[in-house]
């Protein structure tokens, strides 16, 4: 809803991952008071943005939020592709939704002249509030086709169902993507399997989302599992009732990079960062590394990390 949300999302997720993450995002949009933004948030280890952020202009006035758009890289292959996202409006009934169906044919063919030389390489990521199945779906459909056609991503109010495939993501029909897997991620089985104590479906739903996300895999990857209890319990107490024996503490000049991922806000990229940064005068030089201004300098100064 707000550039400060989408702030909040990026610092926690550095925060749990200790690694590097960028994000860009669209202007508000919208076409009344209820007003959103699209948002693009990529690890900086496996992603780079290269170019194009752009919001579509939409002459006929069909979608009540105009979609997102920019060209990325693979850190790992060099693979780019243009990813486009849209939140297609929910209205009263099925028949509010299908004109912004309908008009996405056109943004398709848009997306080619555009992004030319990514023609093979799109993808349309969204919340559609329509099934892929759907009639609507015809003109699109002679060009492009969805990566995912089985099971539902709504979750219901009912105890762990899922109601409606509405969110997908489409590419053309002949893609050059090295797409090796796609499908749901039901976070709420997640969170009930690894915090059984705090997680139901229906609180995931009330809190979390009332969509479960979907996603694709590009090459010879495989999806990072939940580590049980971390992302809750990050200082716990071993089995025996010890806590964990202190370690070294850390120097930006001589300690190593996984040492200095240990610091708050430091990832294995800004602990390239730092190494390539040497010599240091103090901590809060750190401010001129990407991605740490005052208050995260302030959080790595505060950590008790550091030596003295």
């Amino acid at each position: 809803m707000n550039a400060e949300g989408i702030e909040r999302l990026e610092a926690m997720l550095e925060e749990k991952t200790e690694e590097s993450w960028s994000s860009i995002y669209s202007h508000r949009l919208g076409t009344s008071t209820y007003l959103e933004k699209y948002a693009f948030l990529w690890r900086d280890s496996a992603v780079q943005y290269v170019e194009g952020a752009v919001v579509y202009l939409d002459d006929a006035d069909v979608f009540a939020r105009e979609p997102f758009s920019a060209v990325f890289r693979s850190t790992n292959t060099g693979q780019e592709w243009v990813a486009a996202t849209v939140h297609v409006v929910y209205g009263r009934r099925i028949s509010d939704r299908t004109p912004e169906i309908h008009a996405l044919r056109g943004y398709w063919d848009w997306l080619g002249e555009i992004y030319p030389e990514h023609q093979e390489y799109r993808m349309l990521l969204g919340d559609f509030n329509l099934r892929p199945g759907h009639p609507a779906w015809a003109e699109l459909r002679e060009v492009a086709k969805p990566l995912v056609t089985r099971g539902a991503t709504t979750l219901s109010t009912h105890d762990r169902q899922y109601a409606n495939l509405y969110d997908n993501i489409w590419v053309p029909k002949k893609h050059g993507l090295s797409i090796s897997k796609a499908g749901i991620d039901r976070f709420p089985q997640s969170l009930s399997q690894t915090t059984p104590h705090y997680w139901s479906h229906e609180k995931a739903r009330a809190h979390v989302s009332d969509h479960a996300p979907v996603y694709a895999l590009l090459g010879d990857v495989e999806r990072h599992p939940l580590r049980s209890g971390e992302l809750y319990v990050p200082n716990r107490i071993g089995s025996s009732g010890d806590r964990p024996a202190k370690q070294a503490c850390i120097d930006l000049n001589e300690s190593s990079r996984s040492a200095l991922t240990r610091l708050p806000h430091v990832g294995p990229a800004r602990a390239d960062q730092i190494v390539d940064g040497r010599p240091w005068g103090g901590v809060g030089d750190l401010e001129s590394v990407r991605g740490l201004g005052g208050e995260r300098v302030r959080d790595i100064s505060q950590s008790g990390l550091l030596c003295d």
